[in-house]
């Protein structure tokens, strides 16, 4: 353990050194937040999240968040840069109080219903996130102020084939209280393994080893030493 954790420290400092430190706090999810009942919380809509998911072909993903009247709302899509999606665009919904009903149906524009698609080209504007050394193609970016006090809700949909998609909301970025032995370290990962990046954690991984590895043979010479100067 003693020597897991200097490794973990080293791995904190490359990742901060190769990458602004300020990066999206990432929620985790299951994927099981597919309606209005299960939609996935986001604690505080200003603070800068980052949500990575997928959707299947005709899928629906939903989130929520709390908001005050006159709040700032931001929220955007990105794409990761892989083989198949340089034309994945789901659309995205607003979607205010009033009238809130767990169905699919709702999202029909209306008083309460905003979507906001992406009008752009494809594949689009590239952008390069240096904190998971990962480009995306960007998607739709929304700014606009809560209209009323309650519940919202966030809503991805897709009308095609499926895809991934990275989900931002908010621009404060925030990480006071975080633990970044850990949080970094697990951000990076949940990165990498969002775009299957697995040479780069395999090299990470090859990396880390390498003291053990040595430490490992330097412990069994001496060893070896000791045994045969007792049967000497």
């Amino acid at each position: 353990m003693s020597k897991i954790i200097p490794l973990l420290l080293i791995f904190t400092i490359i990742i901060i050194t190769t990458g602004p430190a300020h990066a999206h706090k990432l929620i985790t999810h299951d994927g099981t937040h597919t309606d209005f009942d299960s939609a996935l919380y986001i604690p505080n809509h200003r603070i800068s999240w980052a949500i990575y998911d997928n959707l299947d072909a005709n899928g629906v993903k939903f989130y929520t968040f709390e908001a005050k009247h006159g709040d700032p709302f931001y929220a955007s899509i990105l794409i990761p840069k892989i083989n198949g999606l340089e034309e994945y665009s789901p659309s995205l919904f607003l979607v205010s109080p009033a009238g809130v009903e767990n169905s699919i149906a709702l999202l029909e524009i209306g008083p309460n219903v905003e979507e906001f698609p992406y009008n752009g080209d494809f594949p689009g504007n590239e952008f390069y996130e240096p904190f998971g050394q990962v480009t995306y193609w960007k998607r739709q970016e929304v700014t606009t102020n809560i209209p009323i006090d309650g519940q919202y809700y966030v809503v991805v949909a897709d009308e095609g084939v499926g895809g991934r998609y990275a989900l931002s909301i908010g621009t404060i970025e925030d990480f006071s209280g975080e633990n970044f032995l850990l949080t970094l370290p697990m951000a990076w990962f949940e990165t990498k393994l969002f775009v299957n990046d697995y040479l780069s954690m395999g090299i990470l991984f090859s990396v880390l080893a390498t003291p053990a590895g040595v430490a490992f043979i330097i412990i069994q010479r001496r060893l070896r030493k000791n045994t045969s100067k007792n049967l000497a």
